[in-house]
């Protein structure tokens, strides 16, 4: 019988790490908010998968979406040739959520394939080829997203990558002469995740908006991370009188299963049939994850969860006041503390996860610790989750001063 030092030994034989020290929890089962370990130990996922996970673990309507097509078919053919009811049904809810020109949708696997997929659609539907991202942002780790990036230790290994790629400084208008008639697209997360949750400022996407038009340059909006009603509304552009040309979806989409999508007008969607399978995927709108998908926006749709996230917002925001915290960024359910230190930020996640709280951090701001949870989370929850981390915070300035 294998043992958990067993599991550990063939965790890292047999499966590709990517990190030198994962977290190495061992997942039993998972219900709601928790995730139980194979001793039974429950943890209070403030995580959700990396804000995946938006309905909770196993929600009963996914389940049951998942379970339903599952016994009708599975995969029957690659994408865009049969008829598949999940598919058509999801991307015909999605165009009745979205404003014009947002109409049709294109289904892949993840948030860095639709990615992929829009940067070839903008390239194809203006002709040039510049690609304008922001400074500190995230869009995914494939070679097309990978060099959006502008973080050199992450790319150097890895080039020669896709040229003609600038960068400007996110709520920098001043930066926006950048753009010009040679620009394909500006790539901009409606909100910078990876950076440390920078939400936009004033009119800076309105702002950026009107550039584009000025140039005929296509804007790219990446929602992977708080679309799906993380911020309060379906997608964060909502909230900023911004309308992109084409919308990147991914994360939170199917609430654990993989999935993305980018969605723009039927005339620039059509440019990918020449050449003829400009852009093609085996996978992508799968009919179980489609499945999974619509039952995700079907109850986000029924319910209060999207309105309800900035009322947990101010839970937190109110629960979570320590000198240890400097700031606490982000808006809805997508928050980061800000610590003192990226010190205190390694202590609070590692030390969180042995007393059965899960935290996580960012990628480019080592003081920060995400706080990205299921949005089904209730406010006992986030109060119990919250009263530890006070309580974590509290034993390490107490051990600084002693």
């Amino acid at each position: 019988m294998s043992t958990s030092k067993d599991h550990q030994s063939n965790f890292r034989a047999y499966q590709s790490q990517t990190t030198p020290h994962p977290l190495g929890l061992e997942v039993s089962h998972a219900s709601g908010s928790y995730i139980y370990d194979l001793q039974g130990k429950a943890y209070l996922d403030f995580i959700a998968g990396v804000s995946a996970v938006s309905l909770g673990h196993s929600h009963p309507a996914v389940v049951a979406a998942v379970k339903q097509q599952a016994d009708k078919y599975m995969h029957v053919m690659v994408y865009g040739e049969f008829i598949q009811g999940p598919a058509l049904d999801l991307c015909m809810a999605l165009a009745r959520e979205l404003p014009d020109p947002l109409q049709t949708t294109y289904l892949v696997n993840s948030g860095t394939e639709a990615m992929e997929g829009a940067i070839k659609l903008a390239r194809r539907v203006t002709g040039r080829s510049e690609l304008i991202a922001a400074k500190n942002a995230y869009h995914g780790n494939t070679i097309g997203s990978l060099s959006l990036m502008d973080f050199e230790a992450r790319k150097a290994p890895f080039r020669p990558l896709l040229p003609d790629i600038r960068h400007i400084e996110f709520n920098n208008t001043q930066a926006l002469e950048t753009i010009s008639t040679k620009t394909a697209a500006v790539i901009l997360e409606t909100i910078q995740g990876g950076a440390g949750f920078i939400l936009p400022e004033a009119d800076y996407l309105k702002k950026v908006r009107q550039r584009c038009s000025e140039t005929g340059t296509l804007l790219i909006l990446d929602e992977i991370q708080p679309g799906f009603g993380r911020t309060g509304t379906l997608f964060a552009f909502e909230q900023f009188s911004c309308i992109p040309d084409i919308l990147v979806m991914g994360k939170g989409m199917a609430s654990g299963l993989p999935i993305g999508a980018f969605t723009a007008s039927r005339e620039h969607m059509d440019t990918l049939q020449d050449p003829k399978l400009g852009h093609i995927t085996t996978f992508g709108g799968n009919p179980v994850i489609a499945a999974a998908a619509l039952a995700t926006l079907n109850v986000l749709q029924k319910t209060s969860l999207i309105s309800d996230t900035l009322k947990k917002e101010s839970l937190f925001r109110s629960l979570l006041i320590h000198p240890a915290i400097s700031e606490i960024r982000g808006r809805g359910l997508m928050l980061a503390l800000i610590m003192e230190s990226p010190v205190v930020a390694d202590y609070l996640v590692l030390e969180a996860e042995k007393e059965g709280l899960l935290l996580f951090w960012l990628l480019f701001e080592p003081r920060a610790v995400r706080i990205s949870p299921p949005l089904t989370l209730s406010e006992a929850e986030i109060t119990e989750g919250c009263t530890l981390i006070l309580r974590l915070l509290d034993r390490y300035e107490k051990s600084a001063v002693n």
